[in-house]
């Protein structure tokens, strides 16, 4: 009975993984990950550190 049960919560986390994955990618995703000037990861909203400083 453990056996079954477990089974299923296995099978039933692996349908949502599934699920995840297919959607993770349209949420969030950002086309300014990099300074355009610097290269770096931008981190946040606000402007790089190499335009901060000069």
């Amino acid at each position: 009975m453990i056996l079954k049960i477990m089974s299923l919560f296995l099978i039933g986390m692996m349908v949502l993984a599934m699920f995840g994955k297919l959607r993770m990618p349209r949420i969030g995703f950002k086309k300014n990950v990099k300074c355009d000037k610097c290269g770096r990861y931008r981190i946040g909203k606000g402007p790089c550190s190499c335009e901060r400083q000069g």
